[in-house]
C-alpha cells in the first residue's frame, strides 16, 4: 500500500477471483465459466471487418444490444441497460441505491461482492443469515431497512427461492429496492422478470457469461421499470459512456438472437450436473440442490481444503471458500462430461489414498 490510498481504503479486501494458473495445465471447474464456446452468430459478427473499426469509439446506447435483451425478454427499450459485466451492474446499483441512510442488505452466504462493495462505496450493511440449509427466509426481509442484494440461485450454494418467495420480499418491502441477481438463473431458476411490470421495486441483473458463454467478453444486463433504468443510465454516463467495447455488444446481441444454442448448451450442463450430482452423492458427498452450472458438495471423507488441494495436485481446480459454515464444501463447475469423469477419476485415487 503507498502513501497516497485513501485512509477510508486501507482496511478494503477486494474480492479474490478464481484461480487462472498459467504454470500448468488444469481441468478448470472453479469459476463458473461455459464449457462451450460462443454460438456460431458470435463468431460471425467479431468479424476481421468490426476489428478493423477499434479505431472508433462503440455505441454508448448499445442500441443494438439492447434491443435484442428487450425482444428475448418481452419488455419495452427503456426497461433494459446493458453493461460492462453483471459486476457493473452490481457497482452502478450500489453507487446509485445505496448511501449512508438507505444501506444495504443481503445474505451471510452469498456472492462475496456484494461486501466488497458495501465497503468500497462506504455502505452499511445488514447481513441476514440464511437457514441451517442454506436458504434465504423471506420473513426476515420485512422491513430490511436497505436496498437488498438477492443472489437467485444464490452463490455459491447453488440453491434457488422460488419465485412466489421473492415476490413475498418484493411485496412486503414496497419501499425498498430489491435487486435480484440472476446470473444462474437460466439453470433451473424462476426469473424475476415477470414481476418488474408489477413491482416498481424489483430490478433483475443478468449477465451473459454462463449461459450464453461470453464470460471473456464481459457482457451483462438490467431490467427493471423505466424510472429505475434511468437512475442506472445516470451513473453510466457520469462514470463510462462507453462501458461495453465494439465487440462486445456485437457479440452480446448475437448470443441473445440465438436461442436455439442457448438452450442446447444449458440443457447440456444441467444433464451433466444432474449425473455428476449423482456420482458424487454415491462416493459419500453431502450435495446441496443446484440450480445453476456447479455444485456446492461437501467431501464428507476428507474435508472441503484437503479435497480442493489433493484435486488440485492432482490438476483438476475447483473452488474451496475458507469461511465459517462453508469451509468443508467445495463449490464445483460444471464441465464437459469428460472433464467431469475427469474429477471423479482424481475423487476415486484420493479416497483410495486415504484408504491407504
Amino acid at each position: 500500500m503507498s502513501r497516497f490510498l485513501s485512509d477510508r481504503f486501507a482496511a478494503l479486501t477486494p474480492y479474490v477471483p478464481g484461480e487462472q494458473p498459467r504454470d500448468q495445465r488444469y481441468i478448470k471447474l472453479n469459476t463458473n465459466e461455459s464449457p462451450y464456446p460462443p454460438a456460431i452468430g458470435v463468431l460471425e459478427a467479431v468479424s476481421r471487418a468490426e476489428v478493423s473499426r477499434l479505431n472508433l469509439y462503440s455505441d454508448p446506447t448499445a442500441r443494438e444490444l439492447e434491443s435484442a435483451i428487450a425482444a428475448f425478454y418481452g419488455v419495452n427499450a427503456e426497461q433494459v441497460m446493458a453493461t460492462n459485466g453483471s459486476d457493473e451492474a452490481l457497482a452502478f446499483c450500489f453507487q446509485a441505491f445505496c448511501d449512508q441512510k438507505t444501506g444495504a442488505c443481503f445474505p451471510d452466504i452469498t456472492y462475496g461482492f456484494y461486501e466488497v462493495f458495501a465497503r468500497l462505496y462506504g455502505v452499511p450493511a445488514k447481513v441476514i443469515p440464511l437457514d441451517e440449509q442454506f436458504r434465504v427466509t423471506p420473513a426476515l426481509y420485512r422491513g430490511a431497512g436497505g436496498t437488498i442484494f438477492l443472489a437467485n440461485p444464490n452463490a455459491p450454494t447453488g440453491i434457488a427461492l422460488p419465485l412466489a418467495a421473492v415476490e413475498e420480499i418484493a411485496r412486503q418491502n414496497p419501499n425498498t429496492l430489491l435487486v435480484v441477481d440472476e446470473a444462474y438463473v437460466d439453470f433451473g431458476g424462476e426469473s424475476a422478470v415477470p414481476l418488474i411490470g408489477r413491482y416498481d421495486n424489483v430490478l433483475v441483473v443478468m449477465t451473459c457469461s454462463k449461459s450464453r458463454n461470453l464470460a471473456g467478453g464481459r457482457v451483462g444486463f438490467v431490467l427493471g421499470s423505466a424510472d429505475v433504468i434511468r437512475d442506472l443510465r445516470k451513473i453510466k454516463y457520469s462514470f463510462n459512456p462507453y462501458n461495453l467495447n465494439r465487440l462486445s455488444l456485437l457479440a452480446g446481441a448475437a448470443a441473445l438472437r440465438d436461442e436455439a444454442y442457448f438452450r442446447a448448451c444449458v440443457n447440456t450442463i444441467m444433464e451433466t450436473r444432474a449425473w455428476a450430482a449423482r456420482a458424487l452423492g454415491e462416493r459419500g458427498f453431502e450435495v446441496l440442490d443446484s440450480r445453476t452450472n456447479f455444485v456446492f458438495a461437501k467431501p464428507v471423507r476428507l474435508g472441503g481444503k484437503a479435497y480442493y488441494e489433493g484435486l488440485k495436485a492432482a490438476g483438476v481446480l475447483v473452488r474451496h471458500f475458507d469461511a465459517p459454515r462453508v469451509r468443508d464444501f467445495v463449490r464445483i463447475s460444471i464441465g464437459t462430461p469428460e472433464e467431469m469423469r475427469a474429477l471423479l477419476d482424481a475423487t476415486d485415487r484420493l479416497w483410495e489414498e486415504k484408504r491407504a
